[in-house]
């Protein structure tokens, strides 16, 4: 109740919009915001939300930022608290639940986890094709952790897994069995767990319509009940 007091009192709000692929519209998030009447939430793309524009027009009004997922943690919005505290502008984080905690579902002890690492989308024309989150994996795997790799926005779920697939074959990196997250905290939540050459068959894999935002993991050296959970 804070929270949505908090964002209605706000002259203007602002939703961040290249982080993920949204599993609902803007018009949805302002009718579950229940948002005072006129008022709208306008797109932030990563040149206003870099470019501090949010902390000059806090100087002189409310703003709300939204985050999908937890503010701080796989975004640079220290920098905005760091420039709200140059700029002597007052700020409150409110804090939300994050894929971070979430993937905690599959049975897999948060703990036991490693550098996260993110998989972007490859520019097949410039032949652009980075694929050093498999060094992340690697360097997981030789700790027995987990990886969990967050999935770039744009990138459907069989080319996620054809990039995984190679990345793998070029770097020598070994990848057994796999767990894929779609909308985790949604209703139509989805996990799957099996071999990764599961997932890039259609035929077999059911979840070929699998929604995004979607993840990856890479499970290392598991406990018994984790298996089993999985």
């Amino acid at each position: 109740k804070k929270w949505l007091e908090a964002i209605n009192g706000c002259s203007k709000i602002y939703l961040e919009d290249y982080t993920v692929e949204f599993p609902y519209s803007f018009e949805d998030l302002e009718k579950s915001l229940a948002l005072g009447k006129g008022k709208k939430i306008f797109p932030a793309n990563r040149a206003f939300v870099e470019g501090l524009e949010i902390v000059k027009e806090a100087k002189k009004d409310d703003v709300a930022l939204l985050v999908y997922g937890s503010p701080l943690t796989a975004t640079t919005h220290i920098t905005i608290i760091e420039e709200c505290r140059k700029k002597k502008v007052n700020f409150q984080i409110l804090h939300n639940t994050s894929v971070l905690d979430a993937v905690a579902e599959t049975g897999l002890q948060l703990y036991k986890f490693g550098k996260i690492a993110s998989m972007p989308k490859w520019d097949e024309k410039k032949k652009f094709t980075p694929n050093s989150f498999i060094d992340l994996l690697k360097g997981n795997q030789k700790m027995d952790a987990n990886s969990l790799i967050l999935v770039d926005i744009g990138l459907a779920f069989q080319d996620a897994i054809k990039e995984l697939e190679k990345s793998a074959r070029d770097k020598k990196a070994k990848i057994g069995e796999i767990v894929v997250c779609s909308r985790l905290g949604m209703k139509d939540e989805k996990i799957f767990y099996g071999k990764a050459g599961l997932f890039s068959n259609m035929k077999k894999f059911p979840g070929e319509n699998l929604k995004a935002p979607f993840c990856i993991i890479i499970p290392g050296k598991m406990h018994f009940l984790e298996e089993e959970v999985l």
